[in-house]
């Protein structure tokens, strides 16, 4: 039996630790998987969702539920998901704790979408038949709220309206083994950093991918210790989460459209537009005078998905200008799985090729 660098054991002793039975309902928004689980069969303490995302960090166990969800067999290297959660308080209908490969993210935007949709389609939310309803949502970074559409009993779009997003710091120089590139960093309820894929000479396109990823890389990790990658209120939302390449598509009058690819966590690759990542590129753009009342930020994917972004407010976020950012866009349920845990497995949790 073999222990890895992030706590998690491998093999009988890790089944051992693990549930015999996993029960998850999986959806996709815009190409990006969202596996949610709704009764989290460890226990996860915690007075807020914030704090409870802080404990699992540090317990194994819960690191071993997600570690067996996001790995191979059962899972994949991109693979990204949700464990419900008490909300913070009676003002919301649930919290989330999101995860992946690498760890909890502190927000996830295409999440909330599917998340959503999920609470509509389940009755676990009240909707009307041909109307709108508020899901309110506890994530690490904040409340946030899924505004979910429906037409004859049938969600037709949510509306992700995020927590106060906001730029960081704007051409900030990093070495790359490309040679010397300046990023805009931004805040959507994670950090991160962003720039044009044509720096480089490259574009958004399945093809450069692999640059994309391995240049990301570089991007985030050279960034991740600096000034820039401090929250100003709450050191547990520190930390670059990934980033942004982006294609301009020019655009029309009152629109803005772009394709982008965000590259978070250790270069997982967001198959959607990224919905936290269409909030911090929402506020770069409003802070280049791109985003005047009424305008439309039409955000496409690297596989061709889109999410349309709007600014809603400008607002005061602890003394520094921020907008508040709505993205649109839509889940599909894939499918229901449960998982079995054999004791005498010896791959439990599961194994990662790239």
């Amino acid at each position: 039996m073999s222990e890895p660098s992030n706590g998690v054991p491998q093999g009988w002793q890790a089944a051992a630790r693990l549930p015999a039975t996993i029960v998850t309902t999986d959806y996709h928004t815009g190409g990006e998987p969202f596996r949610i689980v709704v009764e989290p069969p460890v226990p996860i303490p915690g007075a807020t969702v914030a704090e409870r995302r802080a404990r699992a960090i540090e317990d194994p166990d819960v690191q071993g539920l997600r570690a067996v969800l996001c790995s191979e067999p059962r899972g994949h290297a991109d693979m990204y998901g949700g464990f419900v959660v008490p909300a913070d308080d009676d003002s919301a209908h649930l919290g989330v704790l999101f995860w992946h490969k690498d760890g909890f993210s502190t927000a996830c935007g295409h999440g909330t979408i599917a998340l959503g949709v999920w609470a509509v389609e389940t009755g676990r939310v009240a909707a009307p038949v041909t109307g709108s309803v508020d899901v309110v949502i506890d994530v690490p970074s904040g409340r946030v709220t899924a505004r979910v559409h429906r037409e004859d009993a049938r969600v037709v779009a949510v509306d992700f309206v995020n927590v106060p997003s906001w730029v960081v710091a704007d051409d900030v120089p990093v070495s790359t083994t490309r040679g010397k590139v300046r990023v805009t960093v931004a805040y959507g309820g994670a950090i991160y950093a962003t720039l044009p894929a044509a720096q480089v000479g490259l574009s958004v396109t399945p093809k450069h991918l692999d640059e994309l990823i391995a240049l990301g890389r570089e991007i985030k990790w050279a960034l991740n210790e600096s000034e820039h990658a401090v929250h100003p209120s709450d050191a547990r939302l520190n930390g670059v989460y990934g980033t942004i390449w982006v294609d301009d598509l020019g655009g029309s009058a009152g629109e803005v459209h772009q394709r982008n690819v965000t590259v978070f966590a250790d270069g997982e690759v967001d198959r959607s537009p990224c919905g936290s990542g269409t909030c911090a590129r929402l506020a770069v753009l409003a802070a280049e005078g791109r985003m005047s009342t009424g305008t439309v930020l039409r955000h496409d994917s690297i596989v061709g998905t889109t999410f349309m972004g709007t600014v809603l407010d400008t607002v005061d976020a602890g003394g520094r200008s921020a907008v508040v950012p709505q993205v649109t866009g839509m889940a599909y349920r894939t499918g229901e799985h449960s998982f079995s845990i054999d004791p005498y497995d010896p791959v439990v949790p599961g194994f990662l090729l790239r």
